[in-house]
Formats: structure tokens, C-alpha cells, sequence
């Protein structure tokens, strides 16, 4: 008798697990959460994949019933959307489950420091803003700069930087009315204090309550295009190197209920030691884990597999030393300038880099090239992997001092 599992909203950045659970012989039900695709995802993948796709229309019954139909082993989450109906169903078919007890708080932001504060770890300090003027009296007294962001998204969306009451409260309105990359309008608003550090992605997988860090990886950022701390790539970074900031993941993932399954956290390392700037309990997008391979030879696809298919080898193998082959860069470009592209002609130049390994282009000649202000509106993304660390920082200095307004080639209006 063949093996299923159902995984909810399966979309490009996690397709890769569906595969991997293929690959191991394995039927894959899709559950949809929502009738459309989120527009950040553009479309649905091939459905020909899938051993059938169930659309969510809001009877909880009614879907649980198709899932159960297929009598799958497992029920988990293929992207942020479906974390708490994967929740819900795992629990409600007597499965494998992280539970429904913490599951708002794995992905409301304001919600998931609450829960650590409430476990005596530690958190950063926050509102939850319904008013403006309180929300200008809390930053004032917080002083400095503070952050402000949706309750639920991901991908930074909404996230903005705010030095000044006035700004703290501009970002609130604008959050406030509008709707997320997932196409939901903002259910509610947090403003958090400005974390000094430097930050992390800490992706892990458990089994059991049982973890493992498959991944880690150092933050590289710059102001630029009006965008305060964008993202200008992540440097692998040895698990080993940094054990506080494994042991204060693991913590978090027990105070927010995490006994099963891939989560990404991102942590701030500051000077009173870890605090966690939000997770997600679930795969990391964005390719990390083809370049986790590359850097230490396992990722959280093969773990998240042997986690659900084969536990008893998980446990007997989650506590393995872990390796480092190479050191690697996922350097994410930042486009100054906007309007059709006709040529990156400095691409060639990055190539031919030491330790060039692939460019991921997502803007490609012809296409409508954007200004560079979120995750959703990058151009392209170069991974650089050497035996040797210093070549690879290198290497990425090279790639920011070549992403600029030469790196673009744009049709003249």
C-alpha cells in the first residue's frame, strides 16, 4: 500500500519538500487554504504533482473529511498560509501535530514574543497598536528607533524602520489599510523595539520535540534605495561557532509548541545575549536549502522526510556532529533604477568571480525591472561558495561594488 501525506499551500519557495517526500516514495495530497494564489506566489504549481488538490472553502469538516479520505501519515505545511490549517488538521485526524494551543502564536508576530516573555525568555519589547496616540507616546518613551510591522506576513512586507513618533505613526496608518503580499488585509499592527545586533536565520527541523539545526546564517545588510537594513545577503555560518544562539532556538521552539517539523527562526545576537525577531514554522524559502547542502552537506528537506517518514532514524542520528565543506553567500542584488530591462552587462564580470557557483536571475531582459525595496522586488540573486571564507567575502564585496546603476541596462523613456 502506498505511503500519503498532505501538505497545505504549496507553493515555488517549498515545492522542493513535496519533491523530496516524492522522491522517497511517497503520494503528496495539496490542501489550498485559499481558492487563489497568493499574489506573491503568482500562480499555482503543476497540480500533475500532486495525488489530488483540495481547495479549503471554509468548512473546516468538509475539508478534513477530503483530507481523510486519502488516509494520510502526516499533515504538514508547505508555506506560512497554511500553518495553522495544517495544525488544525493534523490535530483533528489524531496525527502527528505540533497542536492548535500555540498555533496563532507560530504566526502572529506581537503573539509569539508574548509567548516567549510568558516562558522567561527572551523578547523584544512591543505594542500592540490600536491607537495613534499611544503609539506615539510608547515610542517616545521607548526612545531611539523602534520597528513596525503587520501581525502576519512575511518576506519583510510592511516592515518599516521608524526614528521618530511622527514616522511610527505614518507606517501604522499605511500598514493598517492595506493588504499583505498574501493578498489578506492587515488584521492588526506591532511595534517593536529596534533590536542592535547582528542577525541570524536559524533554520532547524524537530521530531518528537527533538531538534536539529540543519542551517545557520550571518545577515549582511545596507541602507539603501530608502529601505533601512535591506538585506544584501547571508554568509553560511558553522552551527558549531555559535552555541548560544542554538540553545536559545531550541528554547524558542519549545515555548511556542514546535515538537515536529522545518522552522526558520531569525535571531538577533545582541549584547544581553539572543532575541528572536519573528519565525516561521516552516521550510525556509529563498533556495537555502540547495546552498545549505553546498556549505555543510544536509538541509532541511532531507530532515523534515526522515522526521515524519523515519523517525526512529532521526533520533538516532539528530545529534551528529556537523560538518562544513565550503563556505557559501547568497548575495541578493538591489536594483537602484527601474523600467524594461534590456542587459545586466556586468553579469559576466560576477562570473567570473573565484568563487561564483550560479546567478538566479528573476528579472530577465525584457521583463519590467522594479526598484529594489523588499524581498518581492529583487532582481537577482548570486551564490558564491569556496573551500577558502576569505575568498567568498571577497567575492561578495566585488558583487556590491558591481550592483549598481551599471549592473542595469534599462530602455530609455
Amino acid at each position: 500500500m502506498s505511503r500519503t501525506i498532505a501538505m497545505v499551500d504549496v507553493y515555488a519557495p517549498t515545492l522542493a519538500l513535496a519533491e523530496a517526500f516524492r522522491d522517497a516514495g511517497v503520494s503528496v495530497v495539496r490542501v489550498q487554504s485559499t481558492r487563489e494564489a497568493p499574489p506573491v506566489y503568482g500562480r499555482h504549481p503543476d497540480l500533475a504533482l500532486f495525488a489530488d488538490n483540495i481547495v479549503h472553502e471554509g468548512d473546516f469538516d468538509a475539508t478534513r473529511d477530503a483530507v481523510a479520505k486519502h488516509r494520510p501519515e502526516v499533515v504538514i505545511t508547505g508555506g506560512e498560509t497554511g500553518v495553522e490549517l495544517a495544525d488544525q488538521l493534523s490535530e483533528a485526524l489524531g496525527l502527528v501535530t505540533n497542536g492548535t494551543r500555540h498555533s496563532a502564536a507560530r504566526r502572529d508576530k506581537f503573539r509569539q514574543n508574548e509567548t516567549l516573555r510568558a516562558a522567561g525568555l527572551r523578547s523584544t519589547r512591543q505594542l500592540l497598536v490600536t491607537d495613534e496616540d499611544a503609539l506615539r507616546a510608547w515610542h517616545a518613551e521607548i526612545g531611539g528607533r523602534v520597528v513596525v510591522k503587520p501581525i502576519r506576513s512575511a518576506g519583510n512586507d510592511g516592515v518599516t524602520f521608524c526614528d521618530t513618533p511622527e514616522e511610527s505613526v505614518a507606517a501604522y496608518r499605511a500598514v493598517a489599510g492595506s493588504t499583505n503580499i498574501f493578498a489578506v488585509r492587515n488584521e492588526g499592527v506591532v511595534a517593536q523595539e529596534y533590536l542592535t545586533g547582528t542577525e541570524f536565520a536559524v533554520n532547524t527541523v524537530s521530531c518528537a520535540g527533538h531538534h536539529r539545526v540543519t542551517d545557520i546564517w550571518q545577515y549582511a545588510k545596507m541602507t539603501v534605495n530608502g529601505v533601512v537594513n535591506r538585506h544584501s545577503g547571508v554568509f553560511s555560518t558553522p552551527v558549531d561557532d555559535v552555541p548560544e544562539l542554538v540553545a536559545y532556538a531550541f528554547a524558542v521552539l519549545d515555548a511556542l509548541g514546535v515538537g515536529h517539523g522545518p522552522a526558520h527562526l531569525e535571531i538577533m545576537s545582541t549584547v544581553d545575549g539572543p532575541c528572536l525577531v519573528e519565525a516561521g514554522i516552516r521550510l525556509c524559502g529563498g533556495g537555502a536549502a540547495q546552498y545549505a547542502q553546498l556549505a555543510g552537506g544536509e538541509s532541511q528537506l532531507e530532515w523534515t522526510v526522515a522526521a515524519y517518514l523515519e523517525p526512529e532514524r532521526f533520533l538516532a542520528e539528530y545529534q551528529r556532529p556537523h560538518r562544513v565543506d565550503k563556505h557559501v553567500v547568497m548575495a541578493y542584488l538591489t536594483s537602484p533604477v527601474e523600467g524594461v530591462l534590456e542587459s545586466y552587462p556586468l553579469l559576466d564580470e560576477v562570473r567570473a568571480l573565484p568563487s561564483f557557483h550560479q546567478a538566479h536571475i528573476g528579472v530577465r531582459p525584457g521583463q519590467r525591472l522594479p526598484k529594489t525595496v523588499d524581498d518581492c522586488t529583487e532582481p537577482m540573486m548570486i551564490g558564491l561558495a569556496h573551500p577558502v571564507a576569505q575568498v567568498v567575502a571577497d567575492d561578495f564585496r566585488a558583487v556590491n561594488y558591481l550592483d549598481g546603476r551599471g549592473f542595469y541596462q534599462v530602455a530609455q523613456p
